[in-house]
């Protein structure tokens, strides 16, 4: 594992009629769209689904982590996640998360250990604990000169 901090990079980019294009060093482009909630198509992922995305995936990594450190033996772990979105104030924002898990055990492992696993899992997600973290704009405004 790398030393802190960590640095993950992401380029978004669209013309104004068009989805957006998303990159990162090293992985396969994605489009991105509105989802139909907000006057989007709805075929294509959205902010919003990255994000509730990124905390089934996040919870999963993290388990199999902590699984691995247990040395506790498991076959497969699917999450199921729904995120709320509402408004706070004048504010749109995810209000909660439910995550709804199966693990699946060989015959003879300890439940109790498993379900304290999955729970150490649901803690220590750093998705989960990232989400009211504040942000900081840094804009830049480029007028194209309507000669060129």
């Amino acid at each position: 594992m790398q030393d802190f901090p960590h640095h993950y990079a992401v380029a978004a980019s669209s013309a104004a009629d068009s989805n957006i294009l998303l990159r990162s060093p090293g992985l396969e482009s994605l489009q991105s769209a509105g989802p139909a909630e907000f006057g989007g198509p709805g075929d294509l992922w959205s902010p919003e689904t990255m994000l509730v995305a990124s905390v089934a995936d996040c919870f999963i990594l993290t388990f199999k982590a902590i699984a691995r450190a247990s040395k506790f033996e498991w076959l497969s772990l699917t999450c199921d996640a729904v995120g709320d979105l509402d408004k706070v104030g004048r504010k749109t924002q995810f209000t909660g998360f439910k995550l709804r898990v199966t693990l699946e055990v060989p015959e003879g492992a300890p439940e109790d250990k498993a379900q304290r696993l999955l729970e150490k899992a649901e803690k220590s997600c750093l998705i989960t604990n990232s989400l009211k973290a504040e942000s900081h704009l840094d804009a830049e405004v480029l007028v194209k000169d309507a000669a060129a």
